[in-house]
């Protein structure tokens, strides 16, 4: 895996449904060398702060390789990385093989996954496209959060290495089927699996405890 791009962004006022909000979807890529703060990306800002932001959303990671997916179903080749709302643009950060406790390291920058990203209104808006939200479920590769377990200072061109797999090995896109997929065959086991895993974060425990 290789560190693609860092974005970030400050909160920018939108209008939608004719009510004024602010966002921090529409991340840009930074150069140059940025640290990872144990809550955050420096000059980065989450403003929803009940859905984003906290010990356990503090950095968003997504896959590289998606983007080649998304221009081609969008029929859009100009999307850029920080496009889906990313701090982290990262080759081959595949859901399908990443679980929920898997730590990544990047320079001296510790990772720990956490959680799924769940989209909300506010991607549609990011692409222009209200659909997008209903679509990125059912595409079920939807990035990757991590709490901070060793903060540091990261660049754009680094390595990331998988440094820890999580024993009960349970990924991170099988938890969001068990979730959103009414026709995953295996979404009791996986999700009371995911309810013994420390590592998960706290709204997804209490997500799936509800489910359960």
């Amino acid at each position: 895996m290789e560190l693609q791009s860092i974005n970030v962004s400050l909160p920018k006022e939108i209008e939608f449904n004719n009510e004024k909000m602010q966002t921090g979807i529409f991340k840009k890529p930074v150069t140059g060398s940025v640290a990872i703060t144990p809550f955050n990306v420096t000059g980065d800002q989450q403003v929803d702060l009940k859905n984003h932001g906290g010990e356990h959303k503090a950095v968003y990671g997504f896959s590289a390789n998606h983007y080649d997916y998304w221009q081609s179903v969008l029929n859009n080749p100009d999307l850029s990385y920080g496009q889906f709302g990313e701090n982290l643009s990262i080759t081959e950060l595949d859901e399908a093989i990443l679980c929920i406790g898997d730590q990544l390291q990047i320079g001296d920058c510790i990772l720990e996954i956490t959680q799924p990203r769940v989209p909300c209104f506010k991607l549609g808006i990011a692409m222009n496209l209200r659909t997008m939200p209903k679509l990125f479920i059912e595409h079920a590769a939807t990035g990757i959060y991590f709490r901070i377990i060793e903060p540091g200072i990261i660049t754009a061109g680094q390595n990331v290495e998988h440094i820890f797999q999580h024993p009960e090995q349970l990924t991170v896109q099988q938890l969001f089927k068990a979730v959103f997929d009414k026709n995953f065959v295996d979404a009791i086991s996986v999700m009371q699996k995911a309810a013994t895993i420390p590592q998960l974060s706290n709204e997804w425990l209490q997500k799936v405890q509800s489910r359960l």
